[in-house]
């Protein structure tokens, strides 16, 4: 039986998603002894190397120098480079800390924030399904924010971060592949000088009397351009509405692993605020569901 393109978006959609929040969790949790700057370090040196090779090898140097040369989608890119740079830190730390649970709170509640973001900043239309998300949202937060000691800070800053940075990238509506590769290369200088530092103070990880652990930085890029390159791959086959209601499986693997492989503490109060975020998603992806329709 041959697959539909829809079929096959939701294939690849899940495979990214899936590979985002279990293999990366996993994989970035395992990498987290060397520091948090340096694994941010390397994985935004080792992306920006492998996206040079991919633009290279589907000849995409041409819409490179077209999106370089506009200076509007420029300087987004600048501001969208310095988002994504603490989006990655943010969540390493929380992944270093034993804090998965706190950075899946952030993913679960990035898409409903995107709709809220998309009334305020875009014009888009709420119906009453999505309204009734964004409230149950900001009731779990503010529920939170009651019990301040369980206020899951990393996951509210991961979630503002990402959905600030997919806000201005929709606005200028470039390449996912090539933006991320130009907002790689406007953080090169800060990757340059934590490498220049974690050497001079002989805290540098990436030796070569150690290849071993050589190949597991390196992997650091491979295990955020392929998921990436899935995902998107998966939006241009079946759709963004679809890939939406897919993209839950990311802070479904992460919660699922900070709670029963990482044992993550999990009090009442997140819980009652969990609940409610559930509750919020399942009414999000309902109402995207008979979107589709």
């Amino acid at each position: 039986m041959k697959l539909t393109n829809f079929s096959k978006g939701i294939i690849s959609s899940s495979t990214g998603s899936l590979f985002w929040g279990f293999l990366g969790t996993i994989y970035f949790q395992y990498i987290s002894f060397i520091g948090v700057f340096e694994v941010v370090a390397h994985r935004s040196f080792w992306t920006c190397v492998i996206l040079i090779i991919t633009t290279s090898l589907f000849k995409k140097w041409q819409m490179f120098k077209k999106i370089f040369f506009n200076k509007i989608n420029l300087l987004i890119l600048f501001v969208s480079s310095l988002l994504i740079f603490g989006n990655w830190s943010l969540w390493i730390y929380a992944v270093s800390k034993n804090k998965i649970i706190d950075a899946s709170f952030g993913y679960f509640i990035f898409p409903i924030i995107m709709c809220f973001f998309g009334y305020l900043f875009l014009k888009e239309k709420l119906n009453r399904k999505r309204i009734i998300s964004i409230s149950l949202v900001i009731i779990s937060t503010v529920y939170l924010l009651f019990n301040f000691s369980s206020f899951p800070w990393i996951g509210i800053s991961v979630a503002l971060l990402w959905s600030i940075y997919n806000l201005l990238r929709k606005k200028i509506n470039v390449e996912t592949d090539i933006g991320l590769l130009i907002e790689s290369l406007f953080v090169l200088p800060v990757i340059l000088i934590i490498f220049y530092f974690t050497i001079s103070t002989n805290q540098n990880n990436f030796v070569f009397n150690n290849p071993s652990l050589m190949i597991l930085i390196f992997l650091a890029g491979p295990m955020t351009v392929i998921p990436l390159f899935l995902y998107v791959k998966g939006v241009e086959l079946s759709g963004l509405s679809a890939s939406g209601m897919v993209f839950f499986i990311t802070p479904t693997a992460q919660f699922l692993l900070g709670f029963f492989y990482f044992n993550e503490p999990f009090s009442q109060q997140k819980f009652i605020s969990f609940i409610l975020i559930w509750i919020a998603v399942f009414i999000y992806l309902k109402d995207l569901y008979e979107k589709d329709l």
